[in-house]
């Protein structure tokens, strides 16, 4: 191949029709990331954006809308039991899944039920 893949650009994940605030209330709110203006000729698709750090995350809308249980992206952070203590002070639940070995990682889904996975 005369190619080779850089990194991620982005995920996107779907929300029902109307879901913005909500996703804002849950990324922003919750996850702490920057909702980032999308581009003019996409606003009418609805949907918002957000990112933090090196992660950008898409929140497309989709009718009809089923959440992705299974399929999920995966996110590294750094000194993710602070993340867990933050989490428990913001009274979000996750779950902590512990049979990939040497991984620290839990679980937890977004107001639309996707799955996300933090290690």
């Amino acid at each position: 191949m005369d190619f080779q893949y850089e990194q991620l650009d982005h995920i996107q994940l779907a929300a029902p029709k109307g879901g913005e605030e909500k996703a804002r209330a849950f990324y922003h709110g919750i996850l702490g990331f920057t909702e980032v203006e999308k581009p003019e000729n996409l606003r009418s698709r609805g949907g918002v954006w957000f990112s933090n750090g090196e992660v950008d995350i898409h929140i497309g809308i989709e009718e009809p809308f089923h959440p992705a249980r299974k399929a999920h992206p995966a996110i590294r952070v750094k000194n993710i039991e602070a993340m867990k203590k933050y989490l428990d002070e913001k009274d979000t639940e996750y779950i902590v899944d512990n049979n990939l070995p040497g991984a620290n990682r839990f679980y937890l889904h977004d107001p639309f039920g996707n799955r996300l996975e933090f290690l």
